[in-house]
């Protein structure tokens, strides 16, 4: 990879608070109080939303608006996957998190042989699907897409044929079944479960390094384990919700928890785990600064953002040289 590139995806279909889709425009307010040139050093592709639908009945109630998310999906996939043929480094700005089952879907249609790794940085695990989902959000449910897992052993709902074909789509976006499996993935300070995602993380034995751990071990350390457990994949994917920081930190985005990261310790995660030369993609998702003051939420994000891009930049210098 010689580039960067940006992905700008505004779509918050997935929430179930309305505001992400203006996350970017907040990182860009955010970069400008900075002083900061950020958005003018990188190429960047605005993957096409389709918020109208918001105003619109959704018949879909185990699964908000899963036609028009899946149309989104497919674009982004497609932007992640053209982005990682041509060369460049994709990262992902997005509004919710439902877009990361796509970001996934375009990393493994680019490099179908290779295993994927993925490090998931959230309050919430994100492993519902439409038939136990407690709310219907989309958001909610990317983890479970990308590891083809329905979970119904513990359903609650009964989704209708056509959500049923939707999320059967989702599942197979790039390429038919599963993009992940469950001892490929580590989630990092997820501490805001249900009962349904509690038992299948349990049942798949999902690696959760939760607070008290990271702490006790600190971000370097941390990520050394993630990579210790990662060290079969051939390439790996970071994504960073920024509800994975403590709630004081955390006020602009739709589903805020204590208890989590605070911004230098997001800061040094991000670096750690970015030095590694088998990450091929970055994420951050879940800004809204409708529920901010301040735009205090993109402040600590657009850090975050800035000091990840360093060390995204920092690697593929190095790869060039050694390339050489």
């Amino acid at each position: 990879m010689k580039r960067i590139k940006l992905l700008e995806v505004r779509s918050e279909l997935g929430a179930g608070t309305r505001g992400a889709s203006m996350g970017i425009d907040a990182l860009r307010v955010a970069c400008l109080n900075k002083g900061s040139d950020y958005f003018r050093r990188f190429n960047s592709v605005v993957v096409p939303d389709l918020n109208h639908v918001l105003f619109d009945k959704n018949p879909f109630p185990f699964a908000k608006h899963i036609d028009a998310i899946y149309t989104v999906q497919k674009g982004i996939a497609n932007a992640v996957e053209q982005t990682l043929r041509f060369g460049e480094f994709p990262l992902v700005l997005a509004g919710d998190h439902s877009s990361a089952n796509a970001t996934i879907a375009g990393i493994k249609a680019t490099y179908p042989h290779k295993t994927l790794g993925v490090v998931w940085i959230d309050a919430h695990a994100d492993i519902h699907s439409p038939y136990t989902t407690p709310s219907g959000n989309v958001h909610g449910m990317p983890l479970a897409a990308a590891l083809g897992q329905d979970n119904l052993s513990h359903q609650r709902n009964q989704p209708d044929p056509e959500t049923e074909f939707f999320w059967r789509r989702l599942k197979d976006l790039g390429e038919p079944g599963p993009k992940l499996t469950p001892n490929h993935l580590v989630y990092v300070v997820v501490r805001d479960t249900e009962e349904q995602e509690n038992a299948i993380i349990d049942q798949l034995g999902i690696k959760n390094f939760k607070l008290d751990e990271f702490r006790a071990k600190g971000p370097r350390q941390v990520a050394r384990e993630i990579y210790e457990q990662l060290r079969f994949c051939d390439m790996v994917y970071i994504s960073f919700d920024v509800d994975s920081l403590d709630s004081r930190f955390s006020k602009g985005t739709g589903t805020p928890v204590e208890l989590g990261l605070d911004v230098p310790e997001a800061i040094a995660l991000c670096r750690a785990l970015l030095e590694n030369d088998r990450v091929v993609c970055f994420e951050m998702v879940e800004i809204n600064p409708t529920l901010d003051s301040e735009n205090t939420m993109a402040k600590n994000a657009f850090n975050i953002l800035e000091a990840a891009t360093e060390a995204i930049e920092q690697r593929l210098r190095l790869d060039e040289v050694v390339s050489r």
